[in-house]
């Protein structure tokens, strides 16, 4: 799997008649998880409360994902595949 950028953002309720929001996450928290995901190797992260998965993809491709390919970074995919490893190892020391 090759992932270069991951977007965090809320769902909101449209109608009545839909799921209502159980939590609204605060933007301290998407600070947080936007700096994991850059901690973990993403070459680009867009995350906050309006922040939808097509939010600004062309803007970061071209400043964010061909900048940091140009200079020679590992991929996301690495980075995050680790993480899998070091959470899998993790759940197996505890059982």
């Amino acid at each position: 799997m090759d992932v270069d950028v991951v977007t965090f953002g809320q769902y909101m309720r449209p109608t009545k008649r839909h799921l209502k929001v159980e939590k609204y996450v605060t933007p301290d928290e998407f600070e947080l998880w936007k700096q994991r995901a850059m901690d973990m190797g993403f070459l680009y992260c867009a995350s906050g409360p309006l922040v939808r998965s097509s939010y600004k993809a062309g803007e970061a491709f071209i400043e964010n994902v061909l900048k940091k390919r140009a200079a020679g970074n590992a991929t996301a995919s690495d980075a995050l595949n680790q993480a899998l490893v070091a959470d899998a190892d993790n759940k197996d020391a505890l059982q």
